[in-house]
């Protein structure tokens, strides 16, 4: 398995077609475009894309493998960029945490503007759990994180990014996908899978909002974070409570539908040690705002109907 074919299988996927990919973003012929992603199945030993009349969709396992070969081809572009620094004594250092899923959105935004505050900035990354990334900071480990604003943690200062609505994703095929809004009190007669495992605030917001509506979601099958909780509903039929950004994360046998009435939103924050004296850090504090404006323009993301 070779980089371009990690870059060929992402532009197919993000193209939904071999044809579009070929001549728009990868200027090469669609016959050897369909040879390298055959040979990519091949390596991985399944099926990642299945072949229609109007273009190419995601099986489950695709899926997964989409959200793993953006965030290696990320890893890369952040490693090539600090071997090239390697000769340059002193040169700034910046480690940074993800949940799974929001480096897609974010991190694009925020090397921008760090190679605007330091071009020579030697860039690391790992994406984890929101409690692992706030204890990363406590530890010293990661200078930045993007998570979720966890409790018990007085060294770390969470700067609110965002406030996510949640919204629900189910099976294109299931009955309820026909609506444009889903009523809460159906989701109890639904297979309902969690995708809040590993991340105790967005548990504690979706239990005080099912509380609030006077509803019980009892989890049937529980995700060991998003991504694994939406695979669990394409492969199960359930359906699961998810924040907005878990949108860019779709396969295309899954669809978000906004829920009807007082949404409840998780936030979402940018963390980082209070004891760090890092001046890039505080550089790039001071820009936080431009960041949220550039991810919010971001073509990338797509939004369900929102409240009228």
């Amino acid at each position: 398995m070779e980089l371009r074919h990690l870059r060929y299988f992402v532009a197919v996927a993000e193209e939904g077609s071999l044809l579009n990919a070929a001549e728009r973003r990868l200027n090469t012929s669609q016959p050897s475009l369909s040879r390298q992603i055959r040979d990519l199945e091949a390596e991985v030993g399944v099926q990642l894309l299945e072949r229609q009349a109007r273009g190419v969709t995601l099986t489950a396992a695709g899926r997964v493998f989409l959200d793993h070969a953006r965030l290696a081809l990320l890893q890369v572009e952040a490693a090539t960029e600090g071997a090239r620094q390697t000769a340059q004594p002193q040169r700034p250092v910046l480690s940074m945490g993800f949940l799974v899923g929001l480096e897609v959105m974010w991190l694009p935004q925020l090397l921008r503007i760090l190679r605007e505050e330091a071009p020579d900035v030697d860039v690391t990354l790992s994406t984890q759990s929101s409690p692992e990334l706030a204890l990363a900071l406590v530890r010293g480990k990661l200078d930045i994180a993007f998570l979720r604003p966890e409790k018990d943690n007085d060294d770390v200062v969470f700067k609110i990014l965002a406030k996510e609505p949640l919204i629900a994703v189910l099976p294109a095929e299931h009955r309820l996908a026909s609506r444009k809004k889903i009523r809460p009190q159906d989701l109890t007669r639904e297979i309902y899978v969690s995708s809040a495992r590993t991340s105790p605030v967005l548990q504690e917001v979706i239990q005080n909002y099912t509380s609030r509506i006077g509803i019980t979601l009892k989890a049937r099958y529980e995700g060991e974070n998003i991504s694994s909780a939406m695979s669990l509903v394409a492969s199960t039929g359930g359906i699961s409570l998810v924040p907005l950004y878990a949108q860019n994360m779709l396969a295309p046998n899954v669809v978000a539908r906004a829920l009807e009435g007082g949404t409840p939103t998780v936030d979402l924050a940018l963390g980082y040690n209070r004891t760090n004296p890092s001046p890039l850090l505080r550089r790039l504090l001071s820009r936080t705002d431009e960041l949220v404006a550039k991810v919010q323009n971001q073509s990338i993301i797509r939004y369900v109907e929102a409240d009228s």
